[in-house]
């Protein structure tokens, strides 16, 4: 078995079958990631057909530039980067990028790293908020890009109607937040 595509769709979902899970975030771009591509086809070979039962380790990639609510997520500044994450915790692997030091981290001196803390790692509320927003972004501009081009508005009506909703949106949180939050009234 080869390195795991991970996408927005499967990772969460991927990654909670109980083993640590090496990640490399990358982009088609990058000169550095298409060099190191085939050594870490080889890193994946080796530790999928690793036979420690104990710290199963299996290897996947996610392209950054085009998932880039899971490359926010994990805070990734540039690639190729390479995080461990086994559960909740996050260790970013910075070091010389080889083979050998890669299957090293992934199974002995990631203990050495020091977590991501998880109030701002990728699982923790700072994490999903990012993704979040990034997704949120997206989501807006492919709304616009669908009401210019395909529904032939021009781009000011098209600006005004994503504003105008967005209002309404707030002004519903707000509403609806303020009614859960009120505390209740002391009746004499």
């Amino acid at each position: 078995e080869g390195v795991i595509q991970l996408t927005a769709k499967n990772f969460d979902k991927s990654l909670s079958d109980g083993n640590s899970w090496l990640i490399e975030f990358y982009a088609p771009w990058c000169s550095h990631c298409t060099r190191f591509a085939p050594s870490y086809e080889a890193v994946a070979e080796q530790l999928h057909s690793a036979k420690n039962k104990k710290h199963k380790v299996k290897v996947a990639k996610v392209d950054g530039a085009t998932e880039r609510a899971l490359a926010s997520r994990f805070s990734v500044k540039g690639f190729p980067t390479f995080f461990l994450v086994n559960g909740w915790s996050v260790r970013e692997y910075v070091g010389h990028r080889s083979q050998e030091n890669l299957i090293k981290f992934a199974t002995k001196t990631y203990e050495e790293v020091e977590e991501m803390p998880f109030l701002f790692g990728p699982f923790g509320p700072m994490g999903q908020l990012r993704s979040f927003l990034m997704r949120s972004g997206t989501w807006v501009v492919g709304m616009y890009e669908n009401l210019t081009e395909e529904r032939g508005l021009k781009p000011l009506i098209a600006m005004a109607v994503l504003c105008f909703g967005g209002i309404v949106v707030g002004l519903t949180m707000i509403a609806v937040l303020g009614v859960v939050m009120m505390s209740k009234m002391k009746q004499d």
